[in-house]
């Protein structure tokens, strides 16, 4: 099986994308409604890697394949995860958001709680 090694972006790069206000950029956050309700970042779309079922079949028309596509969890496990699928459904520009939101509470904003 041929796996592409997935695109990182630091959670700095991400806060300069996010500031810029780019508006062809697609945000994904794959956590749990839960924890997004603990912390969250402004702009992302939730899909929960565990309702999968419920939102799979709705990718390809909710977001563009070719649009830069950034995604993010926890750790950046899970969105590595989600970035290797979209791949594989032709997404063309997925990148995962290294160190996921617990970096980005860390190192950029530190106003978003730690869990």
């Amino acid at each position: 099986m041929n796996t592409q090694p997935i695109t990182q972006i630091s959670v700095d790069e991400l806060a300069e994308r996010l500031t810029s206000g780019d508006p062809d950029i697609q945000l994904v956050d794959v956590r749990e409604p839960q924890e997004v309700a603990i912390a969250s970042i402004e702009g992302f779309v939730n899909l929960p890697l565990s309702q999968f079922a419920e939102w799979g079949d709705q990718v390809p028309t909710r977001f563009d394949p070719h649009a830069e596509t950034l995604v993010l969890c926890h750790h950046g496990i899970r969105s590595a995860q989600m970035c290797q699928w979209l791949v594989a459904q032709g997404f063309t520009n997925v990148k995962n958001i290294a160190g996921g939101i617990d970096a980005y509470s860390s190192l950029v904003n530190p106003s978003i709680p730690h869990y």
